[in-house]
């Protein structure tokens, strides 16, 4: 039994401000943003600590929640204190320990031209349990990935850095011809050829202990893990070159790969193109962060508490 079919015997969703039943939450098949991708949305994680469930850097994935809206004229109604409010009980009704968070904003039903006209603005609040993203075996390990055929939209012709439900069309083409061809994840490289990130993570690098990931400029989203890990990085005597370009070549020569995002924590990267990278496993770069980020989130330290919101 998958996690979404546990959660609909009896789990909860928040929408349009009212908590309803996991499978009375439905929308019209006619809604704008299912036939032109018309949404923004956010993933979270929240945690199991000694502390309680807490929420992982909550309100800045709230405010680029909010941000993300913009490019769209989506006008979200709720306020951030709603939303926090929201998520909140959303978390406790469902009895979860840990979970991962979806906020989602899109046009509703009312019109189907391409402007969204007066459709209204639909906000929900899901969350459910969810373990390692690309497996329990892949953090320690590491995965095998390929570069994608496919390459990144630019920021010239669509927001980057907003969460735009339509924008993941490019990740899900990269990510699935990855899998066709044996892989467990994708690179993808942006117009330029350089390297961008994978379908739903920042990547890093690491060369002659230094740490290198593509800066904003390669159209990458601004990753909050990404920012996380830059920062315990650098609070580890590490020098970390956040605005580089990456060529596809760099990749094969790096020490250490790995990714990282909301839903993929932090990944290693053993083999590119079956090119091995490194000595074919888990870097000691890659597992110190890795290390330092769970225990991190998991509140086995009382760095940046700030960064937590507890349920």
């Amino acid at each position: 039994m998958t996690a979404f079919e546990e959660m609909a015997e009896d789990g909860v969703i928040w929408q349009n401000g009212e908590f309803v039943d996991w499978d009375d939450a439905t929308t019209h098949v006619l809604t704008h943003g299912l036939h032109y991708g018309t949404g923004i949305f956010e993933g979270v994680r929240a945690y199991d600590t000694e502390q309680g469930t807490a929420i992982f850097r909550w309100e800045e994935h709230l405010e680029r929640f909010y941000q993300s809206g913009k490019p769209y004229d989506l006008d979200i109604e709720y306020s951030p204190e709603e939303l926090t409010e929201a998520t909140l009980e959303t978390v406790r009704r469902n009895d979860l320990d840990s979970a991962y968070v979806r906020p989602i904003a899109y046009f509703g039903y009312h019109s189907l031209g391409v402007s969204p006209g007066d459709c209204p603005t639909d906000v929900v609040v899901a969350a459910w349990p969810w373990g390692a993203y690309l497996g329990e075996d892949a953090l320690e390990n590491g995965i095998d990935v390929m570069v994608s055929s496919w390459r990144k939209h630019a920021s010239s012709q669509i927001p980057t850095n907003a969460k735009t439900t339509g924008l993941y069309v490019n990740s899900l083409l990269a990510g699935e011809e990855a899998r066709r061809n044996g892989y467990a994840e994708a690179i993808v490289l942006n117009k330029e050829g350089n390297v961008a990130e994978g379908p739903g993570e920042n990547i890093f690098m690491v060369r002659d202990g230094e740490i290198y990931t593509p800066g904003l400029s390669e159209s990458i989203l601004d990753g909050i893990t990404r920012d996380t890990l830059i920062t315990l990085a650098e609070q580890r005597g590490y020098e970390v070159h956040d605005d580089v370009s990456i060529s596809r070549g760099e990749l094969n020569t790096a020490d250490e790969l790995f990714f990282t995002g909301s839903a993929a924590e932090v990944t290693p990267i053993k083999r590119v193109d079956n090119v091995t990278i490194g000595e074919g496993t888990r870097g000691p770069v890659t597992e110190e962060l890795q290390q330092a980020f769970f225990d991190l989130v998991e509140r086995r330290t009382d760095d940046h508490d700030e960064w937590f919101t507890y349920v």
